[in-house]
């Protein structure tokens, strides 16, 4: 499919290039720049022109005119950011976050969101919240199968009937028609995780018959680690479904979570690697930190004292022989995750002193186990937690891999909201600064491709991730070596430093490095893609 990217790019720029030259005229031309168009060809230097919201022209544009000339003399140009997996649906809806400076900063212009099997099943209610106040970038959305079998079954944990089979792909059809670019799934969590293979399977069917072989299914896995049948077995199982749906899947925010599971990328690299070759569409995406996200209610709490949620468990907690019982694998699963050090509360309503501190100094200042402190904060809230838990030779592993796209896997916040994982307001810089540009973990032009045209082609996001003429001019334009990622775990909320200039459908949304607080961004639908 790379290599789609860079014929689609090639081509384009061969059979175009003599009529670039001709004098013409744009509302924007960016000259100069190092152009990286969304491929792994290597980067030209040349301009781009822009106009009525799409590319008019890559090339030499000596002779065009235009209303505003960007100057890119020294800088790179390269397709806006594509987040895969992206929590900020909600934040997106905020006044106040909907112009999505925090996502512009990184260069993200699109973000795909209802990750992890969630968000609504309505989403035409979802796209019409969302343009209520506008929006500073596009939105592809998913639509979640855990939302699904919940709008049917509640949190029930046992198989659907035939009815009921039959109205879980009624509500896959209705939100391919509300223009779903695929399924997304939370098989670790409730109540995705008491759905057998088949059951996604035959969803993954339905949806390839509603909206096309583009379909798309991207999970957060049954196991990430040594929870229940291992990080492999999970990997194994998205393969099945892609090749027993003939679609396309995703293993999202890939990652071996926990010591016990650190190592195990390189036979998940090998199965998806084994499965590529005899023809399975697989794929992954990855952030690039240490540590995950989640809630210690699904992180800590074994599955089947999940039923009834977190009203029920704290409940069940209440009876102290049940409790009894729990404590043991409380505790088993903190030390699988890498210990109470490295689980950091990022909010807790109830008690905001406490977010930003580990479980281990919460404990150590109640004086109680730490596996008791963590059944006391989720009886009260689910609990956001940062959960550091990844080895830096996995991640860079991972990175590396020709099928890996680039994700955030997170949302923005406003100033002083908690401790969130920095990963929302930082993870498409980190990568290119820590990875790129420090570690040398992976070239630029393998960490743009993973943003751009890798994930636009696999997730069927049409005539975006290239630079090309006619596309939407979603754009970036950057100096290397003037990127910050400023986001830490302490201070989560700061925004990254150093893109120069951020176009969204031919809207300069930053401008000079300064966001304009332009709404240029939409509720994208499937389009064909333009030859």
């Amino acid at each position: 499919m790379a290599g789609g990217v860079s014929a689609l790019v090639g081509g384009a720029v061969l059979a175009r290039s003599a009529r670039a030259r001709q004098g013409r005229r744009a509302e924007v031309v960016v000259r100069g720049g190092l152009i990286h168009d969304g491929s792994l060809q290597p980067p030209r230097r040349g301009d781009v022109a822009i106009g009525q919201g799409r590319i008019l022209a890559v090339g030499d544009l000596s002779g065009w005119t235009a209303s505003r000339t960007v100057e890119a003399a020294g800088r790179i140009i390269a397709p806006g950011f594509i987040d895969t997996h992206s929590h900020a649906a909600e934040s997106l809806a905020r006044q106040g976050l909907h112009s999505a400076e925090a996502l512009l900063a990184q260069g993200i212009t699109t973000v795909v969101v209802n990750p992890d099997g969630g968000g609504p099943v309505d989403l035409d209610a979802q796209r019409a919240r969302l343009q209520t106040l506008g929006l500073g970038v596009n939105v592809a959305p998913l639509v979640g199968h855990g939302a699904v079998r919940g709008s049917v079954l509640g949190g029930e944990h046992r198989a659907p009937s035939t009815v009921e089979r039959d109205r879980m792909r009624g509500t896959v059809r209705a939100a391919a028609r509300a223009g779903a670019f695929g399924l997304s799934s939370g098989l670790f969590y409730t109540p995705g995780a008491y759905a057998v293979t088949e059951e996604v399977t035959d969803l993954m069917r339905t949806a390839a018959e509603a909206i096309g072989p583009t379909a798309f299914h991207t999970s957060h896995i049954r196991d990430e680690g040594t929870y229940s049948v291992g990080v492999v077995a999970a990997v194994d199982e998205i393969i099945a479904i892609a090749a027993g749906s003939g679609t396309i899947g995703i293993v999202t925010h890939m990652k071996a979570l926990g010591p016990d599971a650190w190592g195990r990328t390189r036979e998940c690299a090998a199965h998806i690697e084994a499965a590529r070759a005899r023809g399975v569409a697989v794929w992954a995406d990855q952030y690039p930190y240490e540590a995950s996200g989640t809630s210690l209610f699904a992180a800590l709490v074994p599955r089947e004292a999940q039923r009834g949620g977190r009203t029920a468990f704290a409940a069940r907690v209440s009876d102290p022989a049940r409790r009894a019982e729990l404590l043991p694998q409380i505790r088993e699963n903190i030390r699988r995750r890498g210990g109470a050090a490295s689980l950091m509360v990022a909010f807790h309503p109830p008690d905001r002193r406490i977010e930003g501190l580990s479980l281990e100094q919460i404990a150590h200042a109640r004086g109680v186990s730490p596996e008791d402190a963590a059944i006391a904060l989720v009886a009260l809230h689910d609990t956001s937690t940062v959960s550091f838990n990844m080895s830096m030779d996995d991640i860079e592993f991972l990175m590396r891999q020709p099928w890996m796209m680039t994700c955030s896997d997170g949302a923005t916040y406003m100033a002083g909201e908690g401790k969130p994982h920095p990963r929302g307001h930082g993870a498409f810089t980190r990568k290119l600064t820590t990875f790129v540009r420090d570690r040398k973990t992976l070239s630029l032009g393998q960490a743009l491709h993973s943003m751009t045209g890798l994930p636009a082609q696999v997730c069927a996001i049409a005539n975006r991730g290239v630079l090309v003429e006619g596309a939407h001019a979603d754009l970036v334009v950057f100096d290397l070596a003037a990127l910050r990622d400023e986001a830490t775990y302490q201070e989560p909320h700061r925004h990254a430093a150093g893109m120069h200039a951020v176009f969204v459908n031919g809207t300069l949304a930053v401008d000079a490095g300064r966001p304009t607080h332009a709404l240029a961004g939409t509720v994208l639908r499937r389009e064909a893609r333009r030859s």
